[in-house]
């Protein structure tokens, strides 16, 4: 059940937007964590499993935000992304990195396409293009004035970001400020559009911090209010508190951008981070995506995982699950 399509808030001062969202449906808790534990059973098999842990590579946004952070470091991880088996030609790229700011330009260079030194390199099939994204505005806490957030955004989209994953203004949310986090996010999609003739608007992420905001009802609040201000996707976590990206959390937020797109018809994405380490974790949650959402959402566009770790123990698991039982042929 979604609101009517002409009862779209008309006005986004805070006492408007509070009646609005108090009009959503609300979050049966005890029903979503049933449905949650339900579908976390279901997971592919056999043939099923390795086209799903194709997809789980293509999904994920690899991901290092440390404060230790190099260009070394950054230049080791784009060379996973662009080849996360090295001895498997057929592994699909991953769909972006993930890093600081100030790093976008060592991964631009980085994943810069690659020229064929002989000619019979010319015929090889090129990796799909792995996309940058930069966390921004003040990432993790989003703790900063208006105009160092922005400041942040115009330095990474400046840069050469493809993608960027800002925060919300936790503190506002909580506080009922509902409209200053409309207006936000409308400010850092205005950066993320306003970039040169002949490139392509930089994809906004807004990250919600879900495991700050309280309970399942705050959550889809939350979700709406990124959507009103124009996100591309709206993502679960910095991964940087506890808890992360849930079950639960995900579930939500994929409700929330079906019944966007019915009411609306964009469809927004979602992306889950945080906590999300090993390859069952991640076809537990394209199983919640699909049976929510639905198959559509299952593309690098509208839906990624934000993990560092994650991609070792998918790369893994495909080369077992590709691997002929004992005494079989291929």
């Amino acid at each position: 059940m979604v609101p009517a399509s002409g009862s779209l808030v008309s006005s986004l001062d805070d006492a408007s937007l509070h009646r609005w969202l108090r009009g959503l449906p609300g979050v049966d808790e005890a029903g979503l964590v049933a449905r949650a534990a339900r579908l976390s059973t279901r997971v592919p098999e056999g043939a099923s499993r390795v086209l799903a842990l194709d997809l789980v590579i293509r999904l994920t946004d690899l991901t290092t935000l440390e404060g230790s952070d190099t260009p070394a470091t950054v230049r080791a991880l784009c060379a996973a992304a662009r080849r996360p088996d090295p001895r498997d030609p057929d592994c699909p790229t991953v769909a972006a990195v993930c890093v600081y700011g100030d790093l976008v330009p060592v991964a631009v260079e980085a994943l810069r396409p690659v020229v064929p030194l002989r000619a019979a390199d010319a015929t090889d099939q090129p990796p799909a293009p792995v996309r940058v994204a930069a966390v921004v505005t003040a990432f993790p806490s989003g703790r900063a004035s208006s105009a160092v957030r922005l400041a942040d955004t115009r330095i990474a989209v400046l840069a050469g970001a493809d993608e960027v994953d800002m925060v919300i203004d936790r503190g506002a949310f909580l506080g009922g400020r509902y409209g200053l986090v409309v207006e936000q996010v409308t400010a850092v999609r205005e950066i993320c559009h306003a970039v040169p003739e002949g490139r392509k608007p930089v994809r906004l992420k807004v990250i919600l911090e879900t495991g700050e905001l309280g309970d399942p009802d705050a959550i889809r609040d939350a979700s709406w209010l990124a959507m009103l201000g124009g996100a591309d996707m709206i993502k679960t976590s910095t991964g940087k508190i506890s808890p992360a990206a849930t079950p639960e959390a995900a579930l939500v937020m994929l409700a929330a951008v079906r019944d966007w797109a019915t009411l609306t018809g964009r469809r927004v994405g979602v992306k889950v981070a945080g906590g999300i380490r090993t390859a069952a974790d991640a076809l537990r949650y394209l199983v919640l995506a699909e049976e929510t959402a639905g198959t559509a959402w299952l593309e690098p566009d509208l839906f990624r995982f934000g993990a560092s770790g994650l991609l070792r123990d998918v790369v893994r698991q495909r080369t077992a699950a590709r691997r002929p039982a004992p005494g079989a042929g291929w």
